[in-house]
Order: C-alpha cells, then structure tokens, then sequence
C-alpha cells in the first residue's frame, strides 16, 4: 500500500527543490517545498497544509542548518547506553524490592543460583543497612 502521508523538501536551492518535488509528485505524493530552515521547522510543528508532513528530504547544505543539532535530535548525540553492570545492579536492586529483600525468591526469579545472587549484592553494595548504621 503506498503511503500518503505528505512529504517536505527543504533546500537552499529552489530549483533542486522542485524538480525532486516533481519527480515525488509523479509517484502520487503529496509535497511541498521550502527554502529557508525557520520556515521549513513551522511547517514541521504543524504548519503545513493537510497535516504535518510524514517524510522531510532535507538538503543538508542549507546554509541555517545546525548540524549539531539535527544530530542531537537524531539520537547521534545521546549519551552512551548504561552499562552491564549498571543494568544488572538496578534489576537486582528491583528485584529485592519486589520480594521484600528474600534473596532465595529474588534469586529463582532472576534465574540464578542463591550463593550467586549473594555475591552480585555484595559487589554491588546492595546489603540493607543494619539497625546500628541507621
């Protein structure tokens, strides 16, 4: 099924705009065109005549085109996913608080021997604090 959803052209230069627009427009597509990238975000936000446009073709070479942060919104900027242990520590530590710190019930929900588990929250410094450290 194609899909209908209109699609946005943004560059710098009008005529390479439109002659991809034209060539889109011959598949059945929707389209419509912008040369300046402030006008082109409003168009984005919900501007854009029939509904915001479901693909945008973008010439990276506009001149007011802040690579960073097109970036940053692609994701390419985002911080590095948590580590294994970081991830293992936060589960375990969930673990236990949904079985009311019983390490043996924790220990079979996780998939993992008893003395196991106890090492992890060892290494982890997962103990519950006694009543003279409170």
């Amino acid at each position: 099924m194609l899909d209908t959803r209109p699609v946005l052209v943004v560059s710098g230069d009008r005529s390479r705009a439109e002659q991809l627009a034209q060539e889109l427009r011959a598949t059945g597509s929707t389209v419509t065109t912008e040369t300046h990238g402030p006008a082109a975000a409003a168009l984005v936000a919900g501007g854009m005549p029939g509904d915001t446009p479901g693909f945008l073709v973008l010439d990276l070479a506009l001149p007011d085109l802040d690579l960073q942060r097109l970036r940053e919104a692609l994701g390419e900027g985002a911080p590095p996913p948590e580590s294994l242990d970081a991830v293992e520590r936060r589960q375990i530590a969930a673990m236990l608080r949904h079985t009311g710190g019983n390490r043996r019930k924790a220990a079979q929900l996780l998939g993992l021997a008893r003395s196991t588990l106890l090492a992890k929250i060892r290494r982890y410094g997962l103990e519950p604090a006694t009543e003279t450290e409170v």
